[in-house]
């Protein structure tokens, strides 16, 4: 039986990471600041209290087991941090990123999985799909974080090559009861009202949680040679429009008023009402680039479909 260690485990997605593996028969080893009953008392699992930063647990953790494969899920946004990323956790992330892939890789863990972020790609000028190897330009708190760690990995690798490593860039998650994420793309972020354009048929790239868990999954259990090391986009996959957020959010929650904005003309025109252009715009994770709206950008999730098939979206996620 393969030993995973998966950090920031009791997080939002680490926990349905955990899950998805214990149900696959592998042993778990979840490391987190606080432990979450989801997976409590389930055959194989354990359950292991530390902070990122706490380099000497995460090495007794290293030398007291077999580790197999590594999922880095600490640090991340809907799992241990929250929609501001402040320069403390960036810090935090820096520290964690430096031990945890030098333990992975001198006690010869056969696979590591970092999960980053798609915020890390130069947003597109045209409506071609965002690739795997698209200009690189983080524009958030967040996202420079994440490109850091990325950098960190593949750092590491290069004097590790033998070690198959994989990025998962990912777009904002849901589940049916996590709607964070969603409603950010309905709100106005000037001051919190829920709105619409139109009929509201614009989309943005969104990804349910178990679309991300079945890639992990596929990827532990399938990737059996270096030729599927490398940098994964992972989404649902087609974009959810805000006309899909209203309704799923009216059938399954409470959703209040939801104001219909039809300013005359382009979409362009409403550019720049909202917001003011604060620094929490460009920390908030969750914050909504009115500017972006017209481009309709998805993730081409090609390469990664190669391993698994993307079956949930807004309609069907539990």
């Amino acid at each position: 039986m393969q030993t995973v260690l998966v950090t920031g485990g009791c997080g939002l997605i680490g926990q349905h990471i955990c899950s998805g593996l214990l149900k696959k028969g592998y042993a778990v080893i979840a490391a987190d600041r606080e432990e979450h009953d989801y997976n409590t008392g389930k055959l194989n699992y354990t359950f292991v209290q530390c902070d990122p930063a706490d380099k000497n647990k995460y090495g007794e953790i290293f030398e007291q087991n077999k580790i197999d494969v590594l999922i880095h899920a600490a640090c991340t946004v809907d799992n241990d941090l929250g929609p501001i990323v402040t320069d403390k956790e960036i810090s935090e992330s820096k520290q964690c990123d430096k031990f945890i892939y030098r333990y992975a890789m001198t006690e010869n863990v056969e696979k590591v999985i970092l999960l980053s972020t798609d915020q890390v790609y130069e947003f597109p000028k045209t409506r071609e799909p965002i690739r795997e190897d698209n200009d690189l330009k983080p524009s958030t708190n967040y996202a420079n974080l994440k490109l850091a760690s990325e950098k960190a990995l593949f750092g590491e690798m290069q004097h590790h090559k033998s070690v198959m490593c994989c990025i998962v860039r990912f777009s904002p998650v849901y589940t049916l009861n996590f709607t964070d994420n969603l409603i950010a793309k309905i709100t106005d972020p000037k001051d919190g009202t829920k709105f619409v354009y139109g009929k509201g048929q614009y989309g943005f790239q969104m990804c349910c949680v178990h679309n991300l868990v079945d890639f992990i999954l596929c990827f532990v259990k399938n990737a059996d040679d270096m030729k599927y090391a490398g940098v994964y986009n992972v989404s649902d996959k087609l974009l959810t429009t805000a006309a899909d957020i209203i309704s799923f959010m009216r059938e399954h929650h409470s959703l209040g008023t939801v104001i219909q904005k039809s300013p005359g003309g382009a979409l362009s025109k409403i550019k720049g009402i909202f917001g003011g252009g604060g620094k929490d715009e460009k920390t908030n994770y969750r914050y909504l680039d009115i500017s972006k709206l017209e481009n309709n950008n998805m993730l081409d999730n090609t390469k990664a479909a190669k391993l698994t098939s993307f079956r949930w979206d807004i309609h069907n996620t539990k």
